[in-house]
């Protein structure tokens, strides 16, 4: 540690101008008072040793210097990464300390970790920041308060060698009291910041701590200010509004630090933001302080007020003054009209039932690795999740800042809260540690910087807890908040356990995919369908239930998202899956891998949704998620990057079709029909919009893949009220006059919403192939002699019957990836779908896009990946299976080859067992034949009887 010759008491005059110059304050005026910002060049040190209090670092000056606000790794400050870094978070995966083929990337100068997202530099321990500050003649007698926005995470101050307090938030600004010691002159203020878990073990994985998402950094953010207030002043507003009685009920604490009794005024005046119709009253009272805080309540009468809600989010200005012996102290709280309450199972906002739509927010900042404290980033966040349909959002285990508030005020979201903490993985709840004494203190202070803001609609302790004695724990906590404060709802955990005296239970159970589930879940073992619903899963529930986590399907990483990282955390995760891509010859499918599990990704979603939407009095659900998460081994779960934007293949718009306020569904009781099937879809609606939608009729059609109507109808003339579960009537269309395979899509109307499914019909009866191909399920003597005479030999494989090595142990599944393979040990299925060339002319009677869809549930549940790389990189299969991004394998799964002097066509599909009872199997197998027996059958690619032997058991 490098101190400043001079001590800071002995500073000359030169020094002194120098150092004015360097640490420059400034000045501005609000609301009547002189607030000192404090803002830019601040002097620095490290303290790894944690030497500096017993070293009376606060008495020194400090050599180094950092901009504030900011953090040490966005002023570059810090370690190397290295095999040694000591990460915040677990590492489920931890393959790449050991596995050779990370070899290269554990290099000095080459070090790249495949499981978060990598920063520039990295420091856990203590760090100092310190600037010169001078304190007004003005300011004499007054209250000096620091209000330092968001540090990361305990912060100690003192001011010249005067030692002020500790404070250890992590979702809250620290304010200290300079008052006694920040006199009229010039004054040291050092801030000590230490970012390490200590005695508050909130969980490693806590999104508001841990590496996995916005970094365990050390530095301080946002507003850093000297505040003065006259001795006499307004510490704290709470506002509840009553939109029965229309009226506030305003809670004022005045805090009276003089020392003797004080005659006050408090004035309070109204304001709408967004609107002006109805002028609101002006409110003066006058009240006597006696003691350090006096409390005033009051009802302050609203005239006709505009209420706040996700269709409408009109909110108010409440301007505050007090007045004491000609000093003036005000405060604005803006807040909105709203009251949210439940009534059975459902959440009911202004009176009226409402469905939450939601996303988790998990404190992905790559640029900065912090949360942005600014509403102007906050507002396009927000306003692209609305632009997906979607009302709400889950901050999953972290406080977002103010500015997240204010701009979800004015967006209409409905924030859930939670106490930064996930105590699991190492940490437990209500087992009498220091944090169960933290998170109560934590929850206060979350709720007295917050609680005005009609956003701030739900409050959680965290994440999916652990613990002995939690379910005792949190249901004290859940009644504690209920009996203090009635603005927004509470429960227990995200995730669990279910509480009896909660608001509302969040619980993963209803959902298409669980944890563990692998190909046993409702999406991979069962086919394709629309009629089912959570039903089951919410009875003998009497509160609402939001679905936890809902969705986790992945998707490609798209490479050419790496330059978008120019901030201080870099995708060397991606750098790494695209070199081993490029090492397995595929690095020009990338794109295609991209879009091709991007399709089957949304179509998982579209699925996971209409699921919840058609659960009759659902509370909602909470996507995991409509961002990516670029943590946990890398869970690319997203339709948008880690940037919020779009990937290329689905548009807000087309989201909105199967996620909005109002949805249109239809219970379908499969996907893919024969001829003489007749097509029965009851079709019924979730209608959780701002109005009934009166004397609507809803309209449908089915159209070919050029557009063109095949059918059309409509449903009788209804009245739709709000909620979901409500039939408009059923679709009954027999699909007899449909000779040939198509892919169809199924659109219903209502009013101006519209939602569509893609259906399949196949001719009952197929021509007769009159070919001299051989078909078999196994590489026998007759198939080799076969290809040896110079014929044709269509090889079906039975599942099961490839080497594992060879991709039989590759667990293939319909669905795309859940979460990711890292974290979950490999959990099923671990491939992203297929790849193909829908014009290759051997699908010409298999309609089919380049992406999985529904068509192909039946040929990835009865089938083997084929590992490829044996072969020669100028095979190129007609359907390829997309692999794993750790793993990038190149898999076919139809592929054609020249054998000795015969052809073959490789199925890694079963397309001959129970074939009667899989319409899907026998098109496309009369597909393969109809091409085989044709002239365009030339396979151009040999490879030796031998390699093609060693494929299977």
């Amino acid at each position: 540690m490098k101190f400043l010759k001079i001590r800071y008491k002995y500073i000359g005059k030169l020094s002194f101008i120098a150092l004015l110059l360097l640490f420059v304050v400034q000045v501005n005026r609000i609301y009547g008072q002189e607030n000192i910002n404090l803002a830019g060049v601040w002097r620095f040190a490290t303290d790894p040793m944690d030497k500096g209090i017993q070293g009376h670092w606060f008495n020194h000056i400090l050599a180094d210097t950092i901009l504030l606000p900011g953090s040490m790794t966005t002023n570059n400050k810090g370690d190397n990464i290295t095999i040694h870094t000591p990460w915040t978070g677990q590492i489920v995966d931890s393959s790449w300390f050991t596995k050779p083929a990370y070899a290269p990337y554990r290099k000095a100068g080459n070090i790249k970790i495949p499981f978060w997202l990598q920063p520039v530099k990295y420091y856990k321990g203590v760090a100092w920041y310190q600037k010169t500050i001078i304190i007004p003649k003005a300011w004499n007698h007054q209250t000096i308060k620091l209000f330092l926005e968001r540090c990361h995470w305990e912060s100690r101050v003192w001011v010249d060698d005067h030692y002020i307090g500790m404070k250890n938030s992590l979702g809250t600004p620290d304010i200290y009291d300079l008052s006694n010691y920040a006199t009229p002159g010039q004054h040291l203020l050092t801030i000590r910041i230490d970012n390490r878990v200590k005695q508050i073990n909130v969980g490693q994985n806590s999104h508001s701590i841990s590496d996995h998402t916005q970094g365990n950094w050390n530095g301080i953010v946002g507003k850093i200010d000297l505040q003065v207030h006259p001795t006499t002043y307004i510490s704290d507003v709470q506002v509840y509004p009553n939109i029965q009685n229309k009226t506030v009920h305003v809670k004022v604490i005045i805090a009276n630090h003089s020392g003797e009794k004080v005659n006050t005024r408090l004035s309070i005046k109204t304001q709408g933001l967004q609107q002006e119709l109805y002028r609101q009253p002006n409110v003066n009272k006058e009240y006597s302080c006696s003691g350090q805080d006096t409390v005033i309540e009051l009802d302050y009468p609203m005239n006709k007020p505009l209420l706040w809600d996700e269709f409408h989010p009109n909110l108010y200005q409440m301007n505050i003054s007090l007045v004491t012996n000609n000093h003036i102290d005000r405060k604005i709280i803006t807040f909105g009209m709203r009251e949210l309450k439940t009534k059975g199972t459902q959440f009911i906002i202004n009176g009226r039932p409402t469905f939450l739509r939601g996303t988790l927010e998990c404190a992905v900042f790559p640029k900065t690795g912090y949360p942005p404290t600014d509403t102007a980033s906050w507002s396009r966040i927000f306003r692209i999740a609305k632009s997906f349909g979607l009302n709400h959002f889950r901050f999953h285990s972290w406080c977002p800042p103010e500015a997240a508030f204010e701009a979800a005020d004015h967006a209409g979201c409905y924030l859930q809260i939670e106490c930064s903490s996930w105590a699991n993985q190492g940490a437990t709840i209500g087992d009498g540690l220091p944090l169960d004494h933290w998170i109560y203190a934590e929850s206060r202070r979350m709720v007295k910087a917050y609680g005005n803001h009609p956003s701030f609609c739900f409050l959680l302790y965290g994440n999916e807890p652990a613990g002995k004695n939690m379910v005792n724990w949190l249901t004290d906590f859940v009644r504690y908040w209920k009996s203090r404060d009635p603005r927004r709802l509470y429960s227990s955990g995200a995730g669990w356990p279910y509480v009896s005296d909660a608001d509302f239970y969040s619980t993963p159970a209803p959902r298409i995919q669980a944890w563990g589930q692998e190909l046993k879940s409702i999406i991979n073992a069962q086919p394709p369908r629309s009629n089912y619903d959570w039903e089951d899963k919410i009875a003998g529930i009497k509160m609402p239930v939001v679905s936890h986590e809902v969705g986790q399907w992945c998707v490609y990483p798209d490479f050419k998202e790496i330059k978008q990282y120019t901030g201080i955390l870099k995708a060397k995760n991606f750098e790494i899956f695209q070199a081993s891509l490029k090492a397995h010859h595929m690095a020009q499918l990338a794109d295609s891998f991209l879009l091709a599990s991007g399709k089957l990704q949304v179509l998982c979603y579209k699925a996971d949704i209409e699921a919840a939407l058609r659960t009759k009095g659902f509370g909602g659900f909470q996507l995991l998620g409509l961002q990516d998460f670029p943590g946990q081994g890398t869970a690319l779960v997203g339709v948008l990057n880690s940037f919020w934007r779009e990937k290329g293949y689905i548009t807000p718009n087309a989201f909105k079709q199967f996620c909005n306020s109002t949805v249109p569904l239809v219970r379908l009781s499969k996907m893919i029909y024969r001829s003489t099937d007749t097509l029965v879809a009851p079709v019924e609606i979730a209608n959780y919009g701002e109005h009934v939608m009166k004397n609507v009729i809803p309209q449908w059609k089915i159209t070919d893949k050029s557009g063109k109507i095949l059918f059309s109808g409509s449903l009788p003339k209804t009245t739709i009220p709000i909620g979901n579960g409500i039939p408009l009537g059923t679709i009954d269309k027999p699909l007899s006059s449909i000779i040939k395979a198509c892919e169809l899509t199924l659109s219903v109307s209502v009013a101006h919403f519209t939602n569509h499914w893609h259906i399949w019909v196949y001719p009952a009866v197929l021509p007769t192939i009159h070919s001299s191909i051989y078909i078999t399920q196994q590489l026998n003597n007759k198939a080799i002699d076969i290809l040896n005479k110079g014929g044709k030999v269509l090889l079906t494989i039975k599942k099961g019957s490839v080497k594992p090595d060879k991709g039989g142990d590759i667990a293939i599944g319909f669905s795309s990836i859940f979460w990711n393979t890292a974290w979950t040990h490999g959990q099923a299925p671990t491939t992203l779908g297929i790849l193909c060339n829908p014009r290759n002319p051997a699908l010409a009677d298999f309609p089919t896009e380049y992406y999985s869809d529904w068509e192909w549930w039946d040929a990835m549940t009865h089938s083997n990946a084929i590992l490829l790389s044996d072969f020669s990189p100028k095979l190129q299969p007609i359907v390829r299976v997309i692999d794993d991004w750790f793993t990038n394998r190149p898999l076919g799964l139809l592929f054609e080859a020249k054998v000795g002097k015969g052809s073959i066509m490789v199925s890694g599909i079963d397309l001959l067992t129970d074939a009667k009872k899989r319409p899907e199997a026998q098109q496309l197998l009369y597909s393969l034949e109809r091409y085989m027996a044709g002239n365009s059958f030339h396979p151009k690619t040999a490879i030796r009887i031998e390699k093609l032997k060693a494929l299977f058991n």
